[in-house]
């Protein structure tokens, strides 16, 4: 499961709306009409939860600033925070969003982004950038936004409440850090 379409099936399968043979998969026109719109409310909260990591290179000059407009341009993505600055000295200014370059070279920049938007025009070949983990669990969180408002069969507060305890189980990292020691350890 990658894509906005793929997404749709199991998510509309789950709240048993899924009809294949509707060109928007459901019959319900509400479900429909709203789908991408929670779907992308949901993304957006989970992204900021397990962000989505780029990597960039920039050449840099002595005394140059560094925005995040400037790094938005290079990733092609809106930058949601800058993780790490190496291979060259930096002095972040304005809570982190500003970087003064304090020598010539390249810098080496890991960020996390946001992704791309999903709008009612967004297509069902969107493929999603968060990891598998995620989109298993946004499934409930979709599920839970679109039945919120159906109060009487109460299945919208039972997926969204498994919604948040699986999106507690998710480990936010990507690696484990580690200690490599050389030529061993005199106790």
């Amino acid at each position: 499961m990658k894509t906005l379409g793929e997404v749709k099936k199991k998510v509309l399968s789950l709240i048993e709306e899924l009809n294949p043979n509707s060109p928007v998969l459901t019959d319900d026109e509400d479900i429909a009409a709203k789908f991408n719109y929670v779907a992308n409310i949901i993304l957006f909260e989970m992204a900021r939860y397990k962000k989505i990591p780029k990597y960039v290179e920039q050449p840099v000059t002595e005394g140059q600033l560094l925005t995040f407009e400037d790094l938005e341009e290079a990733v092609g993505y809106e930058i949601y925070q800058v993780d790490k600055i190496r291979g060259v000295r930096y002095a972040a200014k304005a809570n982190g969003t500003v970087f003064k370059m304090l020598e010539e070279g390249t810098a080496e920049i890991d960020v996390f982004v946001y992704p791309e938007s999903i709008t009612a025009k967004t297509k069902d070949s969107y493929e999603f950038e968060v990891s598998r983990d995620v989109l298993e669990v946004m499934v409930f969180g979709i599920a839970g936004d679109l039945l919120k408002s159906d109060v009487s069969s109460g299945y919208g507060a039972v997926y969204t409440n498994r919604y948040e305890s699986m999106k507690q189980m998710l480990d936010p990292r990507y690696q484990m850090g580690s200690i490599c020691v050389e030529g061993g350890v005199d106790i």
